[in-house]
């Protein structure tokens, strides 16, 4: 990418602060190859019209313009707004659509109003209008704000219906394949290009993708969980037996009752694909459980592995051991198991006969701490802490936003992954997470780190939290393999002894993660330097040479 048109601190002409900018430049693709340049390009003409001096550059790139939480250089441009160190008094923007596509007119309003009340004007540099507070200034604004909210409506709905198109066509349309499948792109004609790993994705337009069979030994682990549950074993039984097995699921974790539920009742291995059950968007928070009419199914879409007979005698048992009961029948249910076994938890809750699952308790009564305390039970555990969780993760991903814009500014580049997951230079990987102190009698305090859903190689920045997991402590740094089981503990003894380094602040981790980034690039400029010296010397013409000069 060209370099973006900057002034250093000892460069500038002016030193007023009235006649320092910043940029904030945006993407919402990274097939926008351009974009970013162009807008540079646009503002630093703006700039020298107007005898102003761009000291700061703000950008987010591949991002879209609906929601902030993702945008780390806006997110840290009214930071710096904010927190009062901003030492410039105009940001430049290309326009009000990059500025954002917020659906509430009035959060645009907000971040805007944020600058103006720190002193700093914000100029749309491509707009035909003044941003100077004037009447028609304000109608004309609030215009492209609506206009840029109803490009991206507009733009959802054309790209769902094409979705829908493609389903009844039976491609697949995002998400992973689901066990004992695997995403093939074909081409406009139909013929196969190659399996798309995980993290692959398409770039031309008349590519498509369809689900297959996968690998023989997944297939025969599918046919088994079908057979298993006609024989009367319960999916929690089963996902025990895989376990023992130690056979993994497709995202290398351990099997568990949904899990198997979900194999039991996937369409794709009788050849079925379904799309729109649920959906989510304008990057809504919440997706949405869609009416069954407005579901796209395509059969005989992919090659079944499973007998139809086999499919439909299994989610008729699924469906039949389904019941409605009350929520007081439920809490009186409940109270009988407890009497019985003498104490509760979510896994005597799944495994116990006549009892809805613990998800269905959560979503009745919003927590199992509810349940227990409308059945007046209290476990010895103390579960105070899951009132936190909030606040960890609010503290989470202040975490991965510093991390991102500390790796930008060293030279490297950041996506979001799965579960709080930060990709770096498309390679290594920082999971960001709570280590949660644990206490016990007569032993030290410690500290555990869950793997939850995947933990991929790399490094893990973890927030630290103090004995009672209601506030921070301090930031954590170690490096993983990726091969743990469930979960990281230590104690602050064992913590210098294993290589986990501690912060005082996000903002020294962050940069201390940079460090390492740029190292890393450093390395492997030099190793590409040293590769392609070693390849001109070994050519026949350097040979020549050589010789030439041996000769003499």
């Amino acid at each position: 990418m060209a370099n973006l048109p900057a002034v250093h601190k000892t460069q500038l002409l002016n030193p007023h602060i009235g006649a320092r900018a910043a940029q904030y430049l945006r993407m919402s693709t990274d097939r926008q190859q351009y974009s970013i340049q162009n807008q540079a390009a646009v503002i630093a003409a703006y700039a020298h019209a107007h005898d102003l001096t761009i000291v700061r550059t703000y950008r987010d790139e591949g991002e879209s313009g609906l929601l902030i939480k993702n945008r780390a250089g806006l997110i840290q441009l009214i930071d710096d707004v904010q927190s009062g160190e901003a030492d410039f008094g105009h940001v430049l923007v290309y326009d009000v659509s990059r500025w954002g596509r917020f659906q509430d007119l009035d959060e645009s309003a907000h971040y805007e109003f944020v600058c103006k009340q720190a002193g700093i004007k914000l100029a749309y540099c491509a707009e035909q209008f003044d941003n100077d507070g004037s009447m028609l200034s304000s109608i004309v604004k609030n215009i492209k704000r609506a206009m840029a909210a109803e490009y991206s409506r507009e733009l959802s709905a054309k790209v769902h219906a094409g979705q829908c198109r493609f389903a009844q066509l039976g491609f697949k349309l995002g998400g992973r394949p689901g066990y004992a499948l695997l995403r093939e792109l074909v081409d406009s004609s139909q013929q196969s290009r190659g399996v798309l790993k995980d993290g692959d994705r398409k770039y031309v337009t008349t590519d498509h993708i369809r689900l297959r069979p996968g690998i023989p030994e997944q297939i025969a682990i599918v046919r088994w969980i079908f057979e298993r549950f006609l024989e009367g074993k319960s999916e929690a039984a089963i996902a025990r037996e895989l376990n023992r097995k130690a056979i993994p699921t497709s995202t290398g974790t351990r099997w568990k009752r949904a899990a198997v539920n979900r194999v039991l009742r996937n369409e794709n291995y009788i050849g079925n694909l379904t799309f729109n059950r649920r959906s989510r968007k304008l990057r809504r928070t919440c997706s949405t459980d869609n009416p069954p009419e407005l579901w796209i199914t395509s059969e005989g879409c992919i090659e079944p592995i499973i007998d139809r007979e086999v499919f439909i005698k299994a989610n008729k048992i699924i469906q039949e051991r389904r019941v409605d009961i009350t929520r007081e029948e439920m809490l009186a249910r409940l109270r009988r198991t407890l009497f019985k076994e003498g104490r509760l938890s979510p896994a005597i809750i799944e495994g116990t006969s006549g009892l809805p699952c613990a998800s269905t308790y959560r979503t009745h009564f919003g927590s199992i701490r509810n349940v227990y305390r409308l059945i007046g039970y209290t476990p010895k555990r103390n579960y105070e802490y899951i009132d936190s969780r909030p606040l960890w993760a609010e503290e989470r991903a202040k975490l991965a936003s510093e991390i991102a814009v500390a790796i930008k500014k060293a030279g490297g580049s950041s996506t979001p992954g799965l579960t709080d997951c930060l990709r770096v230079n498309g390679s290594g990987s920082i999971s960001i997470r709570a280590a949660r102190c644990c206490t016990k009698k007569n032993r030290a305090p410690y500290w555990t780190i869950r793997r939850e859903a995947r933990l991929p190689r790399g490094w893990i920045a973890a927030v630290r939290l103090t004995e009672h997991n209601n506030s921070f402590l301090d930031y954590v740094l170690l490096s993983t393999d990726g091969n743990v089981v469930q979960t990281i503990a230590f104690s602050e003894r064992a913590r210098a002894r294993r290589g986990i380094v501690r912060f005082e602040t996000r903002d020294a981790l962050a940069r201390a993660i940079a460090k390492q980034v740029t190292r890393k690039i450093r390395a492997s400029e030099h190793t590409a330097a040293r590769q392609t010296n070693r390849s001109r010397s070994s050519s026949p013409k350097s040979k020549t040479v050589s010789a030439r000069r041996s000769h003499y």
